[in-house]
């Protein structure tokens, strides 16, 4: 099982005193402690650093770490111009490029990011689809595009990927046509599911679905997002994460925990539970840390570190 960690990009995340030039030291951090992958969220509720202009910056900070997004959200960008960034970090970082992409979620969350973008509300999940084809086919060289919602002639050269193709494409989410469209069309799946049951299931409907498109199940690289607190008291680890989820969603932990795979308690407990997911399928983890400063993510990276031979099945004292 692959095992990454979502950096701390927003400022809900960082305390008074914190300089968020500490990121790229807390990415490098991550990989010496054996993580495999670094990966940043993309919104514009709340001050935060742009998730690509933070992917850029840690290309040439890291050696190995996979690098992704969770999830980006593409109808904030003008299409070419994405996949333009998009392959010059997949070529910054020598090909280490995981891209998650999303609709946006609906409500006060998503909606009015499409009104500030100039894009309609209805159609997106469409929208993101072929926004999605229009990168692989710049990736691949082509100088047009006819869609129904994009349509370019003349695009000029642009830079190609490191990779054949470009990046791997993932899709978040989990309603049932998110699924479907997951098993037909992208590389990867990364859902929340608050139960790891659902997980099982949502997997298997993506598995068919890819083989229905006359794809195999290991075209998918099955992943779960989950946020994640190691504490010895487990009381003391849901206070910390209600006030994560207040200070990030607005809503108590009892409301996000019943849309959102949360984790806490004391390490063999988080460990445990997280070995249900993989049981479930999921074979790249993405955690976030709840922690509300710099230092308190330092705290729970190295605490998560820990886990990090088990949930593997390595022999005890390797990383």
């Amino acid at each position: 099982m692959d095992i990454g960690v979502l950096l701390p990009t927003g400022s809900a995340q960082w305390g008074p005193a914190d300089d968020p030039r500490d990121l790229v030291a807390f990415g490098r951090r991550a990989e010496r402690a054996g993580f495999s992958s670094l990966f940043v969220n993309d919104t514009l509720i709340g001050p935060r650093i742009e998730a690509l202009t933070m992917l850029a910056a840690l290309a040439p900070a890291t050696q190995t770490v996979t690098l992704g997004t969770a999830a980006l959200l593409p109808h904030l960008r003008r299409p070419v111009q994405a996949a333009q960034s998009l392959a010059s970090v997949d070529l910054l970082s020598g090909g280490r490029l995981v891209v998650t992409v999303g609709a946006g979620f609906p409500g006060r969350f998503g909606r009015p990011l499409y009104t500030l973008s100039e894009l309609p509300w209805a159609g997106r999940f469409a929208r993101l689809d072929e926004t999605v084809a229009l990168w692989r086919a710049v990736w691949d060289g082509e100088d047009s595009f006819h869609g129904a919602f994009l349509r370019f002639d003349g695009i000029p050269a642009v830079t190609r990927p490191y990779r054949e193709g470009g990046p791997p494409v993932w899709l978040g989410g989990a309603a049932p046509a998110a699924l479907a469209r997951t098993g037909r069309s992208y590389d990867g799946w990364l859902p929340y599911p608050p139960d790891p049951g659902d997980y099982a299931r949502g997997l298997r409907t993506v598995r068919a679905a890819a083989a229905g498109a006359g794809r195999a199940a290991g075209d998918v690289t099955p992943a779960l997002f989950v946020s994640v607190r190691v504490e010895d008291d487990a009381e003391r680890g849901r206070r910390a994460l209600d006030a994560y989820a207040r200070a990030t969603y607005g809503m108590p932990l009892e409301e996000l925990e019943k849309v959102q795979a949360v984790v806490t308690g004391p390490a063999d407990e988080v460990r445990e539970r997280l070995a249900q997911y993989a049981a479930a399928g999921a074979r790249h983890v993405v955690v976030r840390l709840g922690a509300l400063d710099l230092r308190a993510q330092h705290e729970q990276l190295d605490r998560v570190a820990g886990l990090l031979p088990a949930l593997r099945g390595e022999p005890s004292g390797r990383s």
